[in-house]
C-alpha cells in the first residue's frame, strides 16, 4: 500500500477551503499559497497515519495554523495599500468596509487572527478552534474577546459588526 494513498484526492477535494483559510491568515495571495504548500508538504509526511483513521481535516488545519503562527523568519504579514481613494469616486460601502476590515486583521498579533479567521471565516465553534489551536476553550474566548477590542480600536467604524459577532459567538 502506498504511504500517500488518498492524500492526492484529499488535497483535491478540500484545496479551496484550506486555501481560503490560508489567505484569510496571510491577507495576501502568493504568502497563503506559500503557507498552504509548506503545510500540505508536512501532512504528506503524517499522511500514513492520518489515513489509518486520523481526521486529516482537522489535522490538516491545525497544522495550517501552527505554520501561519510560527513563521517567525518571514516578515509580518502586512496588506500593501495605496493612497486614499481620489475624490469623487463612488466605492461600494461594503467593499470599504472590507478593506478597513483587512487592514484592522494585519494588525492583530498571529494568534488573535488565526482566532478571528476560525471562528468568524471558518465558522468553527469555539471547541474546534480551540482544538485547530492546540490551546483551551478557554483562550480561544479571551483571544476572541481582546482580537474583536482591537478591531474595535483599529476600525471603529465597524464595532457594530464586531459588537454583533461577539454576541453571536
Amino acid at each position: 500500500m502506498d504511504r500517500h494513498e488518498g492524500f492526492r484526492e484529499f488535497v483535491l477535494a478540500r484545496q479551496q477551503a484550506l486555501m481560503r483559510t490560508a489567505y484569510l491568515l496571510v491577507g495576501d495571495r502568493h504568502l497563503a499559497e506559500d503557507l498552504l504548500q509548506s503545510t500540505l508538504t508536512k501532512v504528506a509526511g503524517h499522511w500514513h497515519k492520518l489515513a489509518a483513521g486520523g481526521n486529516a481535516e482537522a489535522y490538516t488545519r491545525r497544522a495550517l495554523v501552527n505554520q501561519y503562527i510560527s513563521w517567525r523568519r518571514r516578515p509580518r504579514f502586512e496588506v500593501p495599500s495605496a493612497e486614499p481613494p481620489e475624490q469623487g469616486v463612488s466605492y461600494d460601502e461594503a467593499a470599504l468596509d472590507r478593506i478597513v476590515l483587512r487592514r484592522a486583521l494585519a494588525k492583530l498579533t498571529r494568534k488573535q487572527r488565526a482566532v478571528i479567521v476560525l471562528r468568524f471565516w471558518e465558522d468553527l465553534t469555539e471547541a474546534q478552534a480551540a482544538e485547530a489551536l492546540g490551546c483551551s476553550v478557554g483562550t480561544v474566548k479571551s483571544q476572541t474577546h481582546h482580537a474583536l477590542a482591537r478591531l474595535r480600536a483599529l476600525a471603529p467604524e465597524l464595532s457594530e459588526d464586531f459588537e454583533a459577532q461577539e454576541v453571536a459567538g
